[in-house]
């Protein structure tokens, strides 16, 4: 093992999550009746037990850094997610500032997922032999 640290979200119904992250490409590495684990790739997302969570008053949040930001964006979009309400996908991403762009991801339980990456580079037109 690693040494890294990692999100711990809530999660109102273990199984209700499990589907909904599968869905954006997260596998189970791991699932009891108090905790969870998924991962996709370099992503992990620990998640706990919270039955009684209204989802419209969570606060709970994490920061997803991805080196291929538009790239997750065009996969999460293709999945047809709400736009609006619980859950949903908010983009695509947009400058927030200090070279970095977001886009959000709302889940089942309200927890917001906020995407980040680096501004794509400006074009560079290739030199004429």
């Amino acid at each position: 093992m690693s040494d890294r640290i990692t999100a711990n979200l809530p999660a109102i119904d273990f199984d209700a999550t499990e589907a909904f992250y599968a869905r954006l490409g997260f596998e189970t590495a791991f699932k009891d009746k108090n905790w969870m684990i998924m991962a996709r790739g370099p992503y992990e997302i620990e998640f706990f037990p919270y039955r009684d969570l209204d989802p419209g008053q969570s606060s709970f949040s994490a920061c997803l850094r991805a080196t291929d930001l538009e790239g997750l964006w065009r996969a999460w979009e293709r999945l047809g997610l709400p736009t609006q309400a619980i859950p949903r996908l908010q983009g695509p991403a947009f400058p927030i500032g200090h070279g970095l762009r977001m886009f959000a991801l709302v889940d089942p339980n309200g927890s917001l997922l906020r995407c980040i990456g680096e501004d794509a580079p400006p074009h560079q037109p290739a030199d004429r032999l």
